[in-house]
């Protein structure tokens, strides 16, 4: 039987050092680009989550040769590829529960010519759609086709080819423009992406491409100019410290009066990310590539210069990341003064905020867009509850939450937090957590 909830004691005050895991949303992008050549692909620093290993697992079913070579360290090769797979009751069941399968269209389309995928899951946290990426295909002339009884995508290149061409994006989105980059380093010609992401884990990708032999200019600009080339090869690559793990972490600090030191957080790769944090309030030494946060008894939420409310949003990089204003909205709850939280890019990310109501944190939810957070100051404790946890980052700011409430919490879906977080019982109870599986 599958264990799938976190029983928390929570008031208990953590110590020690942690270390993020390799980045999510990087290690999909690169894991599928080694559909992109025949030679093998070294990957290291990928973390060992239920979204990345089901990614791994779609790739062997392909017949991508997959070796582990130690803990987070994989070769591959995808030097014979079974494109019949795609067609499979397997596959089709498989992809349509992980988004991050929508980043395989990309590369099969471009070196195999065609590309098929069901309509994918992952995160009820509104509206994702994928038009920007089907978008991209065609502006490089492949002909699109969607079942709609099936909820299949097919995508096919035209006789002659995927040609290069100028395209400006309809918005910024990170696995749209990642997919568009790995179709357009095998077209013919040259494609300029406007609009483009600029997130790490886009940059990321590319300088992964560059090295297996890709011609990508304006890498970390929202301009991209990439010149086709023939074939790639094999290369080694790295995958960036996770920066969502590394603001969970100054978050969970904050909340539990904790002395934390985050280890190798790849400081130079976070952005805003600390510095939101601190106009929350929250001390953060940078040691290095190590950030420690002292234990704060208190914290307190800076104003504008006016003395108006502090609002907190977040946009699309180099912006705040919208997968941290759920950290955010959490760790507001126990500040000094109060916040208004802006989720600008998802409809139904802040839901899970009832449940913070009900641990008794005061919380006023505007709209689906917008909540007030008026922080207790550390007068009322929050109080352990049962509740279920709806998405990858909803489910570990409950867990925070949970952590520095006082009593037992049981947080459902477990593995919704698994999806994202890799052994995060493990290693939180290793800092002096009490987190069990039951």
């Amino acid at each position: 039987m599958q264990l799938d909830s976190f029983e928390v004691t929570g008031g208990n005050r953590l110590h020690g050092e942690i270390q993020p895991q390799g980045a999510k949303n990087e290690a999909l992008q690169v894991i599928s680009a080694v559909l992109l050549t025949d030679e093998p692909v070294t990957i290291s620093n990928i973390p060992d989550i239920i979204d990345v290993n089901k990614l791994i697992d779609l790739l062997r079913g392909l017949g991508v040769s997959v070796e582990q070579l130690g803990p987070g360290s994989y070769r591959f090769c995808a030097g014979t590829v079974d494109m019949k797979y795609l067609q499979s009751d397997d596959f089709l069941k498989d992809a349509q529960r992980l988004r991050g399968s929508v980043t395989l269209v990309g590369p099969l389309l471009t070196r195999f010519g065609r590309a098929t995928l069901p309509k994918p899951g992952g995160d009820k946290i509104g509206r994702r759609r994928l038009d920007t990426h089907f978008h991209g295909f065609q502006q490089l002339g492949a002909e699109f086709k969607y079942d709609d009884e099936k909820n299949i995508y097919y995508v096919q290149q035209p006789k002659q080819g995927l040609q290069g061409t100028y395209m400006h994006l309809d918005e910024i989105s990170v696995t749209g423009t990642a997919n568009v980059v790995m179709a357009a380093v095998l077209a013919k010609g040259k494609t300029t992406i406007y609009n483009a992401a600029c997130e790490p884990y886009v940059q990321q990708l590319c300088r992964m491409l560059v090295a297996m032999g890709a011609r990508i200019e304006g890498v970390g600009s929202n301009l991209l100019h990439i010149e086709g080339v023939e074939q790639l090869g094999g290369a080694e690559h790295r995958c960036l410290p996770d920066m969502i793990e590394v603001g969970s972490f100054i978050g969970l600090a904050a909340m539990t009066q904790s002395a934390i030191t985050i280890k190798n957080a790849g400081v130079d790769h976070l952005g805003i990310i600390p510095s939101v944090f601190e106009r929350l309030g929250i001390q953060i030494d940078r040691r290095g590539d190590d950030l420690y946060i002292p234990a704060q008894e208190h914290y307190e939420i800076n104003t504008f210069i006016d003395g108006s409310i502090l609002t907190i949003y977040d946009a699309p990089w180099p912006g705040f990341t919208p997968d941290l204003m759920s950290i955010v909205l959490v760790v507001a709850t126990q500040a000094r003064g109060s916040v208004l939280i802006h989720q600008k890019m998802f409809e139904s990310r802040l839901f899970f905020v009832d449940k913070l109501i009900d641990m008794g944190a005061q919380i006023i939810l505007c709209d689906p867009h917008r909540a007030t957070v008026i922080g207790l100051d550390r007068r009322s404790q929050l109080r352990g509850i049962e509740m279920t946890s709806p998405d990858i980052r909803a489910g570990q700011a409950l867990l925070i939450a949970a952590l520095s409430a006082k009593g037992r919490s049981v947080i459902h879906n477990a593995h919704q937090i698994d999806r994202g977080y890799q052994y995060i019982d493990q290693r939180l109870n290793a800092l002096g957590a009490q987190i069990r599986r039951v």
